[in-house]
């Protein structure tokens, strides 16, 4: 009776998920929202990566620890769930607004992605000719699609590698 009154009062590992998912989702859009707003949203700087990975790593890393705070204890599978879940979670609010971003907010998004890509190669190769350029951005703008599904996938492995770490440094066993 003891052990089946702890389980259910102990937090749920989805709810928590869902929460700083949320949390790293709503700021990655608020990002973004001032990328555009300083006309830096086709910044090729890494800044922008390192900014996005850190808000996702904070939300990730503050929903384990939270969780262990109010849980007394966690495990690394524990953490492992809240990681990915959250990361997931991220990933689908991030689909949902690139998709937006694409379709209403900037619908030239992809063409103008497609000029950078342009002059990307003709810096990094001057011999290239004007049908490989072309070719090469029609093949990226026809294939803009395969970006949501890697978004999840890159988002689930990086929550699990965050939810590792984060499982690593903060595990605490529960008290007997």
């Amino acid at each position: 009776l003891n052990k089946i009154n702890m389980e259910t009062n102990s937090p749920n590992i989805g709810k928590f998920s869902l929460t700083y998912g949320s949390i790293a989702g709503i700021v990655g859009i608020v990002f973004s929202f001032m990328l555009i707003s300083l006309d830096m949203l086709y910044d090729q700087g890494s800044g922008k990566t390192i900014v996005s990975i850190a808000i996702l790593v904070g939300a990730v890393f503050l929903g384990i620890f939270n969780f262990r705070k109010e849980n007394g204890s966690l495990t690394l599978k524990q953490a492992l769930k809240i990681g990915t879940g959250s990361s997931v979670i991220a990933a689908i609010y991030s689909i949902i607004f690139t998709l937006a971003l694409v379709n209403f907010i900037e619908p030239d998004f992809i063409a103008k992605t497609g000029e950078i890509t342009r002059a990307t190669m003709i810096e990094s190769n001057p011999t290239i000719s004007n049908e490989q350029l072309d070719m090469i951005t029609e093949q990226q703008a026809k294939f803009f699609w395969v970006a949501y599904p890697f978004m999840l996938i890159f988002n689930a492995f990086g929550g699990l590698i965050i939810g590792l770490l984060g499982g690593l440094i903060l595990k605490k066993d529960a008290q007997a």
